[in-house]
């Protein structure tokens, strides 16, 4: 478990762009299993990919044209169990973090893993996600 006061300008990073934060199991069933329209949900993590590719594409993506309805987040190693609830809702995906599930109509449309966000530079990752809200927000 990370110290809360590392991780909470990590999670500031999404929160002030509009991400509910995610803490509980419950929470993450009451969103995904109730949520009509679209559902961005990103598992946060402190790894060096997160910082500086992954949370800066998803605030870039933020201003394009089309958005998801909602925007959540769960933090891997802080919120353990409701990223593991998270995570089942991302099957048949393996655990990855970072990475950005789309969901629609509660189903998952598409995911991003971390193998897909490493090496690529925030605007690559911007651009990537601006293409799947158009298709799919």
């Amino acid at each position: 478990m990370y110290p809360p006061e590392l991780v909470a300008p990590m999670k500031q990073q999404l929160t002030e762009v509009g991400f509910k934060e995610l803490s509980t199991p419950a929470q993450v069933d009451e969103l995904l299993s109730k949520t009509e329209g679209t559902a961005l949900v990103v598992i946060n993590s402190v790894c060096g990919c997160a910082a500086g590719t992954a949370r800066p594409g998803v605030r870039l993506a933020l201003q394009g044209n089309k958005n998801p309805d909602v925007m959540a987040t769960v933090f891997a190693g802080v919120d353990t169990e409701a990223t593991a609830q998270a995570r089942k809702y991302m099957l048949p995906y393996p655990p990855s973090s970072p990475s950005m599930a789309l969901f629609k109509n509660g189903k998952l449309v598409h995911f991003v893993e971390r193998h897909h966000i490493e090496g690529r530079s925030a605007e690559m990752i911007a651009e990537h996600l601006k293409s799947v809200f158009e298709e799919y927000c």
